[in-house]
């Protein structure tokens, strides 16, 4: 499994879709994952994460999959003043059993990506092989911690997420490495890359 975190994102509430930048990022994901026989794409219904999973499908030559449980944990939608979001998030970072007002707790974050995972592995979504999936870095922080703990994950990740255009590698449900455009950039966990 590839966990394709999405490329830049244009600053704007709502559903923002990539920049010039986010598109370059997503085409380098795009590159790196070429010949690794993947089997599906999937994407968080958030445009910046479909934009990341159409660039990825296009190589593969594979439709795009949509489902909500690999979606960010909290998505600023302008509903709250952006301040309020800010310090949500950061509580709901630091005390992953707090639901913040718009969004989900880390918790139940990690636990539906978690779901999300368990079903693909059972079913194969549809498939046998690889398969790699186009989502958020709040909701891959979350599903590390869910499955390794916290003190596994490493601190730049932890407290400056997930790289954009990064791919974290995971062999079932265990993470392998986090590569940003082909290079190792974090997770340690005792495996590397093959």
């Amino acid at each position: 499994m590839y966990v394709v975190q999405h490329g830049e994102k244009e600053r704007a509430p709502g559903d923002p879709g990539l920049t010039a930048r986010g598109r370059e990022q997503a085409a380098l994901a795009a590159e790196w994952l070429r010949g690794k026989g993947l089997r599906a794409v999937y994407a968080s219904p958030l445009l910046r994460a479909r934009q990341t999973a159409e660039a990825v499908a296009a190589v593969a030559g594979l439709p795009v999959r949509i489902d909500a449980r690999v979606a960010e944990r909290m998505n600023w939608d302008g509903s709250v003043p952006f301040e309020r979001f800010a310090a949500d998030w950061a509580r709901a970072s630091a005390d992953r059993d707090f639901v913040p007002a718009v969004g989900d707790s880390s918790r139940a974050a990690g636990a539906r990506f978690v779901e999300f995972l368990e079903e693909i592995g059972r079913d194969g979504g549809g498939s046998a092989g690889p398969v790699a999936v186009a989502c958020h870095g709040g909701v891959t922080v979350d599903l590390l911690r869910t499955l390794i703990g916290d003190e596994a994950v490493p601190e730049m990740i932890m407290s400056d997420g997930v790289p954009s255009g990064a791919i974290t590698t995971l062999d079932g449900l265990r993470p392998i490495a986090i590569t940003e455009t082909g290079h190792l950039a974090g997770l340690e966990t005792g495996h590397r890359p093959g």
